[in-house]
């Protein structure tokens, strides 16, 4: 195996496997059927939140239906992009060649997931609460392993540039 996979790739791969295909489902329960996805226990916070505190019309919860759909499906296009990117050799082997779109995925389901798991306190659902809280700390984790983690051609030079000092002197003393 190549010495170019990095952590945040790994630890990318492994929620995309886990957000592609769970937001993707959840995304076309609600397009098929507003209402109804809408109060499955994914998105029921958000679904008790918008009609205890902000007093919707059935449209108006229709259409927040919809842009919960679209932003679930925004973030399970960009970890598909991102898969796609890891899965493709050239671009791998740059220097984070495929961070920009874990990078866009991970901020954008953060968000969705903060507010979800605000909204679900708020109104008092333990168990979406306790799904959203798991989901942001798995993409809080993988930010902050990207945000840490060295690049891979940054770790390769630094011994080839030791190699060219000779041996018995330090590289900074000159003659």
């Amino acid at each position: 195996m190549s010495n170019n996979w990095r952590i945040s790739s790994f630890n990318g791969a492994l929620l995309a496997a886990y957000f592609i295909p769970v937001w993707t489902i959840i995304a076309f329960s609600i397009m098929v059927s507003p209402i109804h996805g809408l109060y499955e226990r994914p998105s029921v916070s958000i679904a008790l939140y918008a009609s205890d505190y902000l007093h919707l019309s059935k449209i108006a919860t229709v259409r927040l239906a919809w842009l919960l759909a679209l932003a679930r499906i925004t973030v399970v296009a960009f970890f598909a992009v991102f898969l796609a990117m890891t899965a493709f050799s050239p671009l791998r082997k740059k220097s984070g060649g495929s961070d920009e779109a874990l990078a866009v995925a991970l901020c954008l389901g953060s968000v969705l997931s903060f507010a979800s798991m605000m909204m679900a306190s708020r109104v008092g659902e333990i168990e979406a609460l306790r799904m959203h809280a798991a989901e942001l700390l798995m993409l809080l984790g993988t930010a902050i392993v990207m945000l840490f983690e060295t690049s891979p051609k940054r770790a390769l030079e630094a011994p080839v540039a030791e190699a060219g000092a000779p041996t018995g002197e330090l590289s900074l003393q000159q003659p």
